[in-house]
């Protein structure tokens, strides 16, 4: 029973000690959660939390609300960085929590309304996990776990027993929370700071993974077991330009393998955007290579 109460004043006090950076978002129409990044006035919170809107509103802990100006976002990510004018802000703990494990104690929480937060607990069923989600984005090294998500809880905090960040809460499905890793967020803010937005190549291809004869996977011309098969390719895109056409199969870009969509958006990152890159494909089973010029993504 001692256990037991130790247990739940530890995870009050783990809830209280949070709760005063976790904000809430609205944008006229819905609302969701935020974290305050910085004592200054940085909130993030989820891309799909703001929609369109340019001047969504941050209610504090304390009540106080005020209109948030959007520094940018990333949509793949479904990560937007927002400023109010407000100092000596209650940000939340970014050093680094090492690595995630699968079984690992965490709680989600959210503030949807604008009063108290809320909190939901679980455990990591899944870490450093790519996928898709099924509101368009893709996100990599996903944190997964089994705290059950409310509405109103994308763009709230998922921490661990000490109160470190491992993550923002974007999407429930399936039983299972999903959140965007902090270190996808560090990197995302930082270039967001930087640039206002999150670049990203476009090549400008409708690919699908495809598993490829063994007699291919190991030869020395192609020597990958997996690539991506185009299925089709946009007029005046950078792919067409190159060359590619429907029916090859994209094994490597710029010298990186592109066995499945992820590594592929990988490959794609604003660094790349305007540079010349060598786009290996397989044609009528031949090893190919052509010269792609990736453009910013829209």
């Amino acid at each position: 029973m001692q256990l037991l109460q130790s247990f739940s004043n530890a995870v009050t006090e783990l809830a209280d000690s949070v709760s005063p950076s976790v904000v809430s978002v609205n944008d006229g129409r819905r609302s969701g959660t935020g974290i305050v990044w910085s004592g200054d006035g940085l909130v993030l919170t989820a891309n799909h939390v703001i929609g369109h809107s340019a001047a969504p509103t941050v209610v504090l802990g304390d009540g106080r609300e005020l209109s948030a100006k959007v520094v940018g976002a990333d949509p793949y990510s479904d990560v937007a960085l927002l400023r109010v004018e407000a100092q000596g802000l209650s940000p939340i703990d970014l050093e680094d929590a090492g690595e995630i494990k699968v079984g690992q104690f965490v709680l989600a929480l959210a503030n949807s309304s604008g009063k108290k937060a809320s909190a939901t607990s679980g455990i990591v069923t899944s870490a450093k996990r790519s996928m898709r989600g099924f509101w368009g984005v893709m996100i990599d090294d996903a944190v997964v776990s089994d705290a059950k998500l409310n509405p109103g809880y994308s763009g709230g905090p998922l921490v661990d027993a000490s109160g470190r960040l491992l993550g923002m809460n974007v999407a429930y499905f399936a039983g299972r929370g999903v959140a965007v890793s902090a270190e996808s967020l560090r990197d995302t803010v930082s270039k967001i700071s930087r640039d206002g937005r999150v670049k990203q190549g476009f090549l400008g291809v409708v690919v699908e993974p495809i598993q490829l004869p063994e007699e291919l996977a190991v030869s020395s011309e192609v020597g990958q077991a997996e690539g991506l098969l185009v299925r089709s390719v946009e007029p005046g895109s950078p792919a067409r330009e190159a060359g590619v056409a429907i029916g090859d199969i994209i094994l490597k870009l710029g010298g990186v393998a592109a066995s499945d969509e992820y590594e592929l958006r990988r490959a794609l990152s604003g660094e790349v955007v305007g540079k010349a890159l060598t786009l290996k494909v397989l044609r009528a089973e031949k090893a190919a290579e052509l010269k792609v010029t990736p453009k910013e993504a829209e």
